[in-house]
């Protein structure tokens, strides 16, 4: 399946300044499949180490040199390693920390030979100081779920894309039946989400159960690594952390609440666990400003953030939803309706770059995120309907002085009264890198 990330991919192959890249992001986003298939399309040949499969790899890196690792590692997989025509790729990195050290040998001794690291938990090892990460001497690149566009693509929509593109562009309406038909396709990819395994075999076998079994799988894994890669006084804390995130979405004020993970909750009990889901790349924390003013990360809050799902199919999943609830409308869901389509939004805004905060003005109005789009901080709103009767944007408005407002709704492409209305299927389009 097309994946825009190929595209930075083949940025990094053809860069003069060039280093060791690292891709970061969740277990089962598509990695590896990825990085194989780019190697096959650019690359003469590969060579492929898994360290937490081939345990015995480590063995290789106990001599930091790049000229002896490529020399043993040539011997042992029986393929010549080239510069410039070879993608070395070193998988789940973060299991052999030597590997690790040896890309700033990479980037200082022999920058001709290409190299690719991934690592699913590679955020969580380093930051609880079980790897040392070579600083300054590798490219980083997060990677995520399967945005809504590359959904699309998945599902031959091409022509669709391009026309909802052109409506963002001009903020003019798109042909109601392509709005309808967007619309359709937008709830169908709330329940089946970005998980690459999981999109793929929809599109082949278009059965929505199937489709929960491997997403269940999905999230067996995840609650695996908790118990695997983690203090043994943790696991069952970050794995209580991970369930309870769905459930605060269906809450009307969706600041995270330690005391609906527990009676008497607090933040010191479960900061760690909190930190590791985050580091693992499976979920994202969105704080309050604070204050409107730049650095916003400056001036955001550090204790006061809600909560998001790293992909809605499993946050649909984890609350045993069918996709009937989802695709008709489930009165007995309103309530957390809402709370999906912000994560919804949430994602997307996430894979385009764009860091997001949110913003309050005591009980009087709430606005869903505040990003930098471009030179200027954007308020965005969010509703799950074509209902988009709120104050909120009128009370950050009067404010603060804002060149114009986001609304995203189910409502159709439009630009009044300072709001650029953007439908819930064309938020990919939003800061798109």
């Amino acid at each position: 399946m097309k994946r825009k990330i190929t595209d930075q991919l083949l940025k990094w192959k053809d860069s003069s300044e060039r280093k060791p890249l690292v891709l970061q992001g969740a277990r089962q986003i598509g990695k590896t499949y990825i990085v194989s298939h780019f190697a096959g399309i650019s690359y003469k040949n590969s060579v492929y180490c898994n360290f937490e499969k081939e345990k015995s790899l480590a063995s290789l890196f106990n001599n930091l040199s790049p000229k002896d690792i490529i020399a043993n590692l040539s011997a042992l997989k029986r393929q010549a390693v080239m510069p410039k025509e070879t993608l070395l790729i070193f998988d789940e990195i973060q299991a052999c920390p030597q590997a690790l050290t040896s890309l700033k040998y990479f980037c200082e001794e022999a920058n001709d030979y290409h190299v690719i690291a991934m690592g699913s938990l590679l955020g969580v090892s380093v930051n609880r100081g079980e790897s040392s990460f070579p600083v300054g001497k590798v490219q980083i690149l997060d990677m995520f779920p399967m945005d809504f566009e590359e959904y699309l693509w998945a599902k031959e929509e091409d022509f669709l894309v391009e026309k909802i593109k052109a409506c963002y562009e001009k903020d003019s309406p798109l042909e109601e039946a392509m709005h309808e038909k967007a619309l359709a396709l937008y709830k169908e990819y709330l329940f089946i989400g970005g998980m690459p395994a999981v999109v793929s075999d929809f599109v082949k076998n278009k059965n929505a159960q199937l489709a929960s079994i491997l997403q269940s799988d999905i999230l067996e894994a995840y609650l695996n690594d908790m118990g695997k890669y983690n203090k043994k006084s943790e696991i069952s804390k970050t794995r209580l952390v991970y369930r309870n995130i769905s459930t605060q979405l269906s809450k009307v004020n969706r600041k995270f609440q330690y005391k609906y993970i527990k009676s008497g909750g607090r933040a010191a009990e479960f900061e760690d666990a909190i930190e590791w889901v985050c580091l693992a790349g499976i979920a994202k924390r969105v704080f309050k400003l604070e204050q409107v003013k730049l650095p916003l990360q400056a001036n955001s809050s550090d204790s006061d953030f809600k909560f998001y799902m790293s992909d809605t199919g499993l946050c649909c999943r984890v609350q045993d939803l069918l996709i009937e609830d989802i695709l008709y409308d489930n009165p007995l869901m309103n309530d957390f309706k809402g709370g999906l389509t912000e994560n919804y939004v949430c994602t997307q805004l996430i894979t385009n770059g764009l860091n997001l905060f949110y913003w309050t003005s005591g009980n009087q109005a709430e606005v869903d995120f505040v990003s930098r789009i471009g030179q200027d901080i954007i308020p965005i709103e969010v509703k799950s309907s074509v209902h988009t009767q709120s104050k909120s944007l009128a009370v950050y408005a009067s404010t603060y002085k804002t060149p114009y407002c986001i609304r995203i709704s189910a409502k159709n492409f439009g630009f009044e009264n300072g709001i650029k209305s953007i439908p819930l299927y064309a938020v990919f389009c939003i800061g798109e890198l």
